[in-house]
């Protein structure tokens, strides 16, 4: 079976990619390779809004994002009452008094970004592939990809034996991506030193349609407004790992305690909480994203710490500029996988996200800080910047993809 494009990894980046390409050209013979298509996704009832019936893991989609999955048939699919537009952003330096706050209305827009489940983001992906004859899913693992051949054909095996051919392979596959490992793609990474948890809680007062984020000197705290009830928000607490540790041995009504502590009771008391998750931060990024006839995309290619909510916007950013170039080639009877196709692709996307991961760690280097000198300049620095409208808007413009 041979195809013009082979996606392996069905998560939010691969199955945006073949929606993309699918739109676009319904005449690219897309695979889309991952054992996951084999599950179906469990989503509740939309109008369930107890704390257990919500996704851990959720993604601050900005507006470019947004336009690239309305382009891919996906937003209509995300149940309305499962998306969370905020209108407000409040930061503040919890060591100190700097504080800025960011307002949609600063930018005449209807939102800053929306709030989103990913495994809704991800039904309203799959409800788009499923509509495209020329994507073929196989619920199966990739085995191996061989050398490239003379004729530009780049053989896979799946784990059952079935033996495929494709002109482009795509490693959407994740952090641990097997692609990347396979194609011999060298990654430079580190240790953030912190633990993020995740879990969705139950606030006293309202959340306000505004997304919260403390800095302290262990790392950020983070509350993001839920779809379906104004005092269900989702936390991303990242911390380091001793306390991340103890945080997470602690009964649910002293872990609620303690975050409310941790947020200065800026909501009031934590009434409730899910259950809980904690993820060891890392930050990766492949030293370069192709190698004969492949390309990285997403997380396979980058991982960033998540302060600022950019991880799942920068895979759409990818998704965005390898599709262009990928049909850009393809008008233009050149092949998906030429090495001047992926050149391109990297040329733009590299420096972009070289360029994102080096400001969230000068933050996360920036407030991590105690010294009383960088602790006076940065919450000089915040009180400023929250009175300089037109800068603080470039800085929305930049942060929601415009």
């Amino acid at each position: 079976m041979q195809f013009d494009i082979a996606i392996v990894g069905a998560g939010l980046v691969g199955q945006a990619l073949a929606a993309t390409l699918a739109v676009a050209d319904s005449q690219l013979r897309i695979a889309l390779i991952d054992p996951a298509l084999a599950c179906s996704l469990d989503l509740p009832d939309g109008g369930q809004t107890a704390v257990a019936d919500y996704d851990l893991r959720v993604s601050a989609l900005t507006a470019r994002s947004q336009a690239l999955l309305e382009r891919a048939g996906a937003w209509s699919g995300i149940r309305p009452q499962r998306l969370q537009p905020y209108q407000h952003m409040t930061v503040w330096d919890g060591e100190g008094t700097g504080q800025v706050e960011f307002d949609a209305a600063d930018l005449h827009a209807p939102c800053l970004g929306h709030i989103v489940e990913n495994r809704e983001t991800l039904a309203g992906l799959a409800a788009a592939v499923a509509l495209h004859r020329n994507i073929q899913p196989f619920a199966l693992a990739l085995q191996s990809i061989d050398h490239r051949d003379a004729n530009g054909w780049l053989p896979l095996q799946l784990a059952d034996g079935q033996q495929l051919q494709a002109q482009l392979v795509v490693g959407a596959d994740g952090a641990h991506s097997r692609v990347r490992q396979w194609v011999g793609i060298p990654t430079r990474e580190w240790d953030y030193q912190h633990h993020a948890i995740v879990a969705t809680i139950r606030t006293e007062q309202p959340m306000q349609q505004t997304a919260w984020q403390r800095f302290r000197s262990e790392g950020p705290l983070a509350l993001l407004p839920l779809a379906g009830d104004d005092h269900l928000a989702s936390i991303v607490w990242s911390t380091v790992p001793a306390e991340a540790e103890a945080m997470m041995a602690l009964p649910d009504d002293q872990f609620c305690q303690a975050l409310g502590d941790a947020f200065e009771r800026r909501l009031g008391q934590i009434l409730e909480v899910s259950e809980r998750q904690c993820i060891p931060l890392r930050q990766r990024h492949a030293k370069h994203y192709w190698n004969a006839g492949v390309v990285l995309a997403g997380d396979a290619a980058h991982t960033i710490h998540p302060l600022a909510g950019q991880g799942v916007n920068l895979g759409f950013k990818d998704v965005e500029v390898l599709a262009e170039e990928i049909l850009k080639a393809v008008a233009r009877g050149i092949s998906p996988g030429h090495d001047q196709v992926l050149a391109r692709y990297q040329r733009r996307r590299q420096s972009d996200n070289l360029t994102t991961m080096a400001a969230m760690e000068s933050f996360k280097r920036l407030f991590a800080s105690d010294l009383p000198a960088v602790r006076l300049l940065r919450n000089i620095g915040m009180s400023q910047f929250d009175r300089l409208l037109p800068v603080k808007q470039h800085a929305m413009m930049a942060a929601m993809g415009l």
